[in-house]
């Protein structure tokens, strides 16, 4: 599998294994998420995407009891983590609202508990995991700082920034800011025109895409759409998940599938995305079904 480099001392694989519902499987044991990131690493799949709130605040210490019993596990990934949100559940369930916290003491306090959790000295790449209306750029910006100094972190960017909040947070720090994780999906594509992905692409930094079959949606949906991503997946011999990544993956932006199954035969076929056939006038028939519209 392809890798994209942040910077020359991280690299990613292209397509990220998302963690976000790996507290909703029936089974959390070690030994069964020790076996979902080794079928993630069978395809050169070898980056993980966690958040604190994830599970409410439990699957940072679902993956690290995994690399508690295989701790040579740990070496062979990158973990992707963010932090930011405060939700009245786990060890925020004091919390009276919904609310951000992008504090240096909020920062600092999520990393601890991320290291952990997850039962390891560094995290790999760390991102604001919301836009903060209250946040105080330089304090942000230092801790964050700070962070890499320290070499807790290695690398620090952001989620779904706009680019004024992310030029805000960069203009007030030492470190580069290397990624933006946005919604980006046949089901959501303003970021192709909103400016979003011109602004990543004109600075040449990675595009991380969450939700890159739409919640699902993509897959159980009616129409057009659907009709043209099936023709292409049993065309191709792929199922039309693989035609949907393999869409973002066509794209000269470079962008980084986030994909999340607790299934294990999904999980192994993940990489059936990277051998889908795209040319443009393709990319553009779903992205005109997509639209509703044909472009202008």
């Amino acid at each position: 599998m392809d890798r994209i480099e942040l910077t020359s001392d991280l690299s990613l694989s292209r397509i990220v294994y998302g963690m976000w519902r790996v507290g909703d499987d029936a089974d959390t044991s070690a030994a069964h998420v020790q076996a979902k990131i080794e079928a993630c690493l069978a395809q050169g799949i070898t980056t993980l995407d966690q958040a604190d709130i994830y599970g409410g605040y439990t699957a940072e210490a679902i993956l690290g009891e995994a690399f508690k019993a295989s701790p040579s596990l740990r070496d062979k990934v990158e973990i992707v983590t963010k932090c930011g949100i405060v939700a009245p559940a786990g060890r925020h369930s004091s919390a009276r609202v919904k609310h951000y916290d992008t504090s240096a003491e909020h920062i600092n306090a999520s990393i601890e508990a991320s290291l952990r959790d997850m039962a390891t000295d560094h995290i790999d790449l760390l991102l604001i995991h919301r836009p903060d209306p209250m946040m105080d750029p330089d304090e942000t910006g230092a801790a964050l700082d700070e962070l890499v100094a320290s070499g807790k972190v290695l690398s620090v960017g952001v989620s779904n920034f706009r680019p004024w909040d992310f030029s805000l947070l960069q203009t007030h720090m030492e470190s580069e800011l290397v990624t933006n994780q946005i919604e980006l999906s046949l089901g959501e594509t303003s970021a192709f025109t909103n400016g979003d992905l011109a602004y990543l692409q004109e600075r040449n930094l990675a595009v991380m895409a969450w939700s890159p079959l739409g919640g699902g949606s993509l897959m159980t949906a009616d129409g057009a759409l659907a009709d043209a991503m099936t023709k292409i997946a049993a065309a191709q011999g792929v199922d039309s998940a693989a035609v949907a990544v393999a869409w973002l993956l066509r794209h000269p932006a470079k962008i980084l599938p986030v994909l999340g199954t607790n299934n294990l035969k999904r999980i192994a076929a993940i990489s059936q995305a990277s051998q889908v056939v795209m040319d443009r006038q393709m990319w553009f028939e779903l992205y005109t079904l997509a639209k509703g519209h044909e472009v202008p």
